[in-house]
């Protein structure tokens, strides 16, 4: 009866962290006058910015500029972007104290001129009117606005990152983070207005985190400026770590240890309540000859039909994961360690061939 009990309630602590908190359509007066300027960081980033810029190209509302800042890119970014007309700047040197994300987010805003601002990563992909859609979405909710991306996969591979997925939706809608002095935003689509961006001073205000999207939203709350996070069903998606799975376990594992530092003590309760109940119903087998195997099977197929359900709103993983949700659970573990691993023992995280130390948050 037990066993029963903590995956029921666990499944149940799910639908409390799940929020279908979507971009919706909506007439707001004068938001096609906006000027807006996106900046996209990009190392080594040939493969995805194609899609970005083509989609950018045929938005319902046009860009008023488009900067894309090659991060000493070892492929083809710099020619790709250059042929699509597009605004290239050449991130300079890194200094002393500085991510480079941070450094080529922040070196792309002095080159901007828009009276609002829209941050996107490569890997980013938009229907055409999600820009119109996202600047009617900031004109309603006030402050600044980020967007946890639709997520396509492709290969088992990359669907393995399901679990993860959903612990980052949950960490983002969580209801228990609605107030939060530290409550985050998702990096890869963030849309600000240029006055609060300077008010907060921008990304040099967190010029030395690796985690910067969660530590830029904390400078918007501190400066009252209000943050809202929205899912990308229908408008806003990406294709993640398709490069193989050393990029999934880095991307992944560059930010899973420290990103729980910065969530509520509630939502870190429900998120593991709801990890433990998943992690228990997938150990049916090892009881078939007990009656545990039974309420642990049932758990198990109650963590299915929810994963069923919540993936329409978080991505494409196609039917065999959300089956075998067990493969992606081991993925999930693997790298939580090996992300703990780095943090406590290596004391820096790498991604994209630089390693960032994570105490006094330097590159090395």
């Amino acid at each position: 009866m037990l066993v029963a009990v903590i995956c029921v309630v666990g499944c149940l602590c799910g639908f409390i962290l799940f929020r279908k908190n979507v971009l919706r359509p909506g007439y707001v007066p004068g938001a096609d006058k906006v000027k807006l300027s996106v900046i996209i960081p990009a190392r080594n980033e040939a493969c995805n910015l194609p899609h970005l810029l083509h989609a950018l190209k045929i938005q319902t509302l046009e860009p008023f500029e488009i900067i894309v800042v090659d991060d000493f890119s070892e492929d083809d970014t710099r020619e790709i972007a250059e042929s699509y007309g597009v605004t290239v700047i050449s991130n300079p040197s890194l200094p002393e104290g500085w991510t480079g994300k941070n450094w080529a987010v922040w070196n792309g805003y002095l080159q901007s001129s828009g009276d609002m601002i829209a941050f996107l990563d490569a890997d980013i992909r938009l229907v055409p009117r999600a820009l119109e859609i996202l600047i009617m979405a900031r004109q309603q909710a006030g402050g600044v606005i980020s967007v946890v991306p639709f997520h396509y996969t492709v290969s088992f591979g990359e669907r393995l990152a399901l679990i993860f997925n959903f612990l980052g939706v949950f960490a983002f809608t969580s209801p228990i983070e609605k107030d939060s002095p530290n409550k985050g935003l998702y990096g890869s689509c963030i849309l600000t207005t240029r006055a609060d961006y300077e008010t907060i001073k921008g990304h040099e205000s967190v010029k030395g985190e690796m985690l910067d999207d969660l530590n830029l939203g904390a400078a918007f709350r501190k400066a009252g400026i209000q943050v809202t996070n929205f899912i990308g069903y229908g408008l806003v998606s990406f294709r993640m770590y398709a490069q193989g799975m050393r990029s999934r376990i880095q991307g992944f594992g560059k930010g899973a240890a420290l990103g729980t530092s910065k969530m509520k003590g509630g939502t870190i309760a429900l998120i593991a309540l709801w990890v433990i109940g998943l992690v228990a119903s997938e150990t049916f087998f090892l009881f078939l000859n007990t009656s545990w195997w039974l309420p642990l099977f049932m758990g198990y197929l109650i963590y299915m039909m929810q994963l069923f359900y919540f993936v329409r709103y978080v991505g494409k993983f196609g039917i065999i994961m959300p089956i075998l949700h067990i493969f992606s659970t081991v993925f999930m573990i693997v790298v939580m360690l090996y992300s703990v691993y780095q943090v406590v023992f290596l004391g820096h995280v790498a991604w994209k061939g630089r390693n960032v130390k994570v105490g006094s948050r330097r590159e090395l």
